[in-house]
């Protein structure tokens, strides 16, 4: 839910686990695509984020992407 960033079916910080777990299963044939998608959203959270608490910065890497990467 934006611009908390937040889920709106748990209300934890989004993406949580089971919105994880969704797009993992969307973009299952390109992991790729994936990060990009989320390096998007991260860009959009960061700037909206920043407008609501401007001293605060989350480290919104971990959140969107890192769970994201290829293991190997």
């Amino acid at each position: 839910m934006r611009p908390l960033w937040r889920c709106r079916n748990c209300g934890a910080e989004w993406p949580c686990q089971p919105a994880r777990l969704s797009l993992l299963v969307e973009y299952r044939e390109d992991r790729t695509a994936l990060l990009l998608y989320l390096g998007g959203l991260m860009t959009e959270a960061r700037e909206q984020l920043a407008q609501l608490n401007p001293d605060h910065a989350p480290d919104l890497h971990s959140r969107f992407l890192a769970w994201a990467r290829v293991r190997g």
